[in-house]
């Protein structure tokens, strides 16, 4: 008979969507990450500051450093690390808004996504899609630059992250029917909103001009 052992598991954790939350990562991937180098030298034993302070020094996000899916990256080792410690709600929330390290948002950011409830990952995330920041991402052994909100609304729109398989979120408009979220406004609307307030008060001083012209 085969024994199914599962690694990385820690005591006193909280279970997330039902489950201990290093699960949320896909076993493969897991495995993996338990035996790289990266995560046997800088994360086995970080507790929170020194898992900080390695996120600080990424270079680039994604799951795979190698088209031979052998090699994780050290963004998604800190990710297992930080499903691990399970911070306080207000220290991700933090790191979510600080604008000093981009890689430590786009961290937190996916933690979010993949921990947290449809409501609260949409009030969470959505406030991101007017951040941009640049960032690399590694896709197909290629890194490009994308924009911090262009990742946040592939997080949103999406059910995976590259190789990584996301939990199913609600979708938004049945939220606000339930009337769980109000409707979202996105910054091209109120800029739009602004344009046209601005244009109704210049034809209403023209129109002022005029009269006083006529009198």
């Amino acid at each position: 008979m085969s024994v199914t052992i599962d690694r990385g598991l820690v005591a006193h954790t909280k279970r997330v969507h039902g489950v201990h939350p290093v699960f949320l990562i896909e076993k493969i991937l897991r495995e993996r990450i338990l035996d790289s180098q990266y995560w046997k030298r800088e994360c086995q034993h970080a507790d929170l500051l020194v898992l900080l302070d390695r996120s600080v020094e990424l270079e680039q996000i994604g799951t795979y450093a190698n088209t031979g899916h052998t090699i994780p990256t050290p963004f998604i080792c800190l990710l297992l690390r930080l499903l691990q410690l399970q911070p306080a709600a207000d220290i991700i929330d933090y790191l979510l808004v600080q604008t000093d390290f981009v890689y430590l948002t786009a961290l937190a950011a996916l933690y979010v996504r993949i921990t947290c409830h449809s409501v609260a990952v949409y009030q969470k995330l959505e406030p991101l899609l007017a951040d941009y920041r640049r960032l690399n991402i590694i896709e197909n052994q290629t890194v490009k630059s994308i924009y911090l909100d262009e990742y946040i609304d592939e997080l949103l729109q999406g059910n995976k992250f590259l190789d990584m398989v996301l939990p199913r979120l609600i979708d938004r408009l049945v939220l606000e029917d339930q009337e769980l979220l109000g409707p979202r406004q996105s910054s091209m609307q109120e800029e739009f909103e602004r344009m046209c307030e601005e244009e109704k008060l210049k034809r209403d001083d023209e129109q002022s001009s005029a009269k006083s012209r006529v009198h």
